[in-house]
């Protein structure tokens, strides 16, 4: 079965046909669940509010793994399934999801090695061997410094003992969410749309949830289901209250903050895991092309949940801890890009800290019928999503047994990945749509200046903001820069600069007059310089020899 990927057809759909099950949220979860309802055969809809992956889906620390702090909560059964959802991903999207190699420093004090972590940390290495990791094929092992100084030379030498070196994976967040939800439209015809907000819920005999009514383009029309599935993140319990009358406060979100750098500032050629003296947490610093991103925080946050902002202190707090780890120590002057996401972590009874709760996932369902699927975590995403099914199934007596486990994304159906190491154009792209790349590199063939960078610096085409509008439901310009591409995250500065040409060349396929052109990019620059401001930056320019 196929179907398109077209937000006007798409539109017209939902408020024409019935369906099996309607899914809200567009995030990691709701593209998940929608994916693995239409591959059962179910009829399904999904509409999101916003963008895909516009709110934590897109702000993760782009990791596909287990979680080795895990361990130290004695979360077996959360890494143990995690790990088995990494070689799922690792084998549904080998275009999207790739194996990374990630270092752990052993580091001395007053040239002394504290024998009690030393040892803790090779048990948590074979842990994590044992509950899964060794599924990629790799054991982990301990290294020497030399060795260690190889992979991350600007470690401080006098502090460095030795290292593990273990594996786990890496994804781009909002490209996989996006990649799950085309896979459910274009494979399995699932009726998927952004911008289309939920404004009530629908009830027939009984109080029985029927569907609901939403908001898109200034119009209103209702969505008819025989099944809905909440899978909104962060603002779940939020379409609960639409639902239940009341807000049920099921949710403790957790603020993660990362920051960018260029990556000849750290020049780390894998991912290291850098402890916080004196915090109890740790940070990645991983690598990400020609940049290095750091991260995450992990605090309580009682903000709105629409726009978390990363803040002057969390800068400094990330800058702070890695220059206990480095020789050459960072400032601010050398952050190019941030951002910061809501965990949608479960509320529990104590008051233990964010860091501490635990990632795993819950399905419930309301009085009405309507399934909640909260908690959990970008990799145990289509885990979630099959429960969430499941519970459907089961009350609409059809739809057998999720397929997921083995089913390829789109693109990633006989992906090869390219043997060099070396950039190039063919190797980006494929890293970007699997085996798709071709279809942007036909719009190069039919327009060559379609070649040239987006935004100088950046590895990402001018083809790519035309196909992102064209096949990917990009609506704006901030899709393009911040999810479609990345560059918001990795330049925020540099990408704010090429705003205005970048409009042009959206409004050209989405037809803008030239005040949306204009308006467009003046929002885009604004919404920077907001971000740029709240942490106390100074603006920044990409040095010459990044891209090149």
């Amino acid at each position: 079965m196929t179907g398109t990927f077209v937000r006007g057809d798409a539109l017209a759909r939902l408020a024409d046909e019935q369906f099996d099950v309607l899914v809200i949220g567009g995030g990691i979860t709701g593209a998940g669940v929608a994916l693995d309802a239409a591959s059962r055969g179910l009829r399904t809809a999904l509409v999101e509010r916003d963008d895909f992956a516009s709110g934590t889906s897109s702000k993760s620390s782009k990791l596909v793994h287990g979680g080795i702090r895990y361990l130290q909560q004695r979360e077996y059964r959360l890494v143990y399934d995690a790990l088995r959802e990494r070689q799922i991903a690792l084998r549904n999207a080998p275009h999207l999801v790739r194996v990374l190699p990630f270092l752990i420093p052993i580091l001395t004090r007053d040239g002394l090695i504290d024998r009690r972590i030393a040892r803790a940390l090779g048990t948590a290495m074979w842990l994590y061997d044992v509950t899964g990791g060794a599924r990629i094929g790799k054991l982990h092992r301990r290294i020497g410094k030399a060795a260690a100084l190889e992979h991350m030379p600007t470690l401080a030498p006098d502090r460095l003992a030795s290292a593990y070196l273990y594996y786990d994976a890496q994804t781009d967040d909002a490209r996989l969410t996006l990649t799950i939800a085309r896979t459910a439209a274009v494979e399995h015809d699932a009726v998927i749309a952004n911008r289309t907000a939920v404004a009530s819920v629908l009830k027939g005999g009984g109080g029985k949830v029927r569907g609901v009514r939403v908001r898109a383009d200034g119009n209103e029309f209702e969505v008819r289901a025989d099944a809905v599935v909440n899978a909104a993140g962060v603002w779940a319990d939020d379409v609960r209250a639409l639902d239940e009358g009341r807000h049920p406060h099921s949710i403790r979100p957790a603020k993660g903050v990362h920051i960018t750098v260029p990556w000849s500032k750290v020049r780390n050629d894998i991912a290291a895991i850098v402890p916080v003296p004196r915090d109890r947490r740790s940070i990645f610093v991983v690598p990400w092309g020609d940049f290095t991103y750091i991260g995450t925080t992990d605090t309580d946050y009682t903000g709105p949940l629409d726009d978390p902002v990363c803040t002057h202190e969390d800068v400094q707090y990330l800058l702070d801890a890695m220059n206990k780890s480095l020789s050459s120590p960072l400032d601010q002057r050398d952050v190019v890009g941030t951002w910061a996401g809501l965990r949608p972590l479960l509320a529990s009874a104590g008051s233990e800290r964010t860091a501490d709760l635990s990632r795993r996932h819950a399905v419930a369902r309301s009085s009405s019928g309507m399934v909640t699927v909260t908690g959990g975590k970008l990799t145990t995403y289509r885990s979630m999503a099959a429960d969430a099914v499941d519970a459907v199934t089961k009350d609409l007596g059809r739809g057998g047994a999720s397929r997921t486990r083995r089913l390829p994304l789109l693109g990633g159906r006989d992906f090869q990945a390219a043997e060099s190491v070396e950039p190039s154009r063919h190797e980006h792209l494929a890293a970007r749509y699997g085996t798709l790349a071709g279809d942007v590199l036909s719009l190069v063939d039919e327009r060559p200046e379609l070649g040239e960078p987006l935004v100088p610096g950046l590895p990402y085409l001018r083809a790519e903001a035309v196909y992102a509008v064209r096949a990917e439901m990009a609506r704006t310009l901030d899709d393009v820069l911040s999810r479609r591409t990345r560059a918001r995250l990795l330049a925020r500065d540099a990408s704010a600069r090429a705003a205005d040409d970048v409009a042009r060349l959206v409004g050209d396929e989405l037809g803008w007059p030239d005040e949306t052109r204009r308006d467009q990019a003046a929002a885009y620059r604004q919404a920077v310089a907001a971000e740029r401001d709240s942490a106390n930056l100074p603006e920044t320019a990409l040095d010459s020899s990044i891209g090149a």
